[in-house]
């Protein structure tokens, strides 16, 4: 098991560093879309003028009559929203985010300790694992194309980068783990 610690912390660096490159550098251009300085602030005071807390809000909300009969006539935005902002590189927000990549990384050490006990070949246990990420990734980032029709781009882009930083965690884990070997017929039934 501690070799299973040992590569938690090992993988929430790795997806420290991945979330660095794909969501810090010029790369996250790849994903979202980017208005003028002009436009920028016209859609901040708007914002600034019109929502009255730090949520997410649906413009229009179709839960009346009035805002569905908007919402089917379009524009309409999912809004996550802060009201008080903060700085670009907002250093709680990089402590904060790496407890968080520790956390998902200590859970997937112990989910792929529990599984090296049951499935011995490295190749499965990647798989397995593979399959669990792709699941839980697709699931996660495509609700929201599929569900609010938001755009496919960005949706795609953090998918990408989710199954980086979860595959790499993942794969630098079971490398630390310690191989067990499968067992043979012989022993498996007694030595009969």
């Amino acid at each position: 098991m501690v070799r299973a610690l040992v590569g938690a912390v090992a993988g929430a660096i790795a997806m420290f560093i991945i979330g660095f490159i794909f969501f810090a550098t010029p790369l996250s251009k790849l994903g979202i879309g980017t208005l003028d300085d002009v436009r920028a602030a016209a859609v901040r005071q708007a914002l600034a003028a019109n929502l009255p807390q730090t949520a997410t809000y649906y413009v229009p909300d179709p839960s009346t009559r009035a805002q569905s009969e908007m919402y089917s006539r379009g524009p309409v935005a999912m809004i996550r929203y802060n009201m008080k902002g903060f700085a670009p590189s907002d250093p709680a927000a990089m402590i904060g985010g790496f407890v968080h990549m520790l956390i998902v990384s200590l859970l997937i050490a112990w989910f792929l300790w529990l599984l090296a006990r049951y499935v011995h070949s490295f190749a499965e246990q990647v798989k397995i694992t593979g399959i669990v990420i792709l699941g839980t990734t697709i699931f996660i980032r495509l609700g929201d194309p599929i569900w609010e029709h938001m755009d496919w781009t960005y949706s795609i882009y953090t998918l990408v980068a989710d199954v980086a930083m979860l595959g790499t965690a993942a794969l630098i884990i079971l490398k630390l783990l310690p191989q067990q070997a499968a067992a043979t017929p012989a022993s498996a039934d007694g030595g009969r």
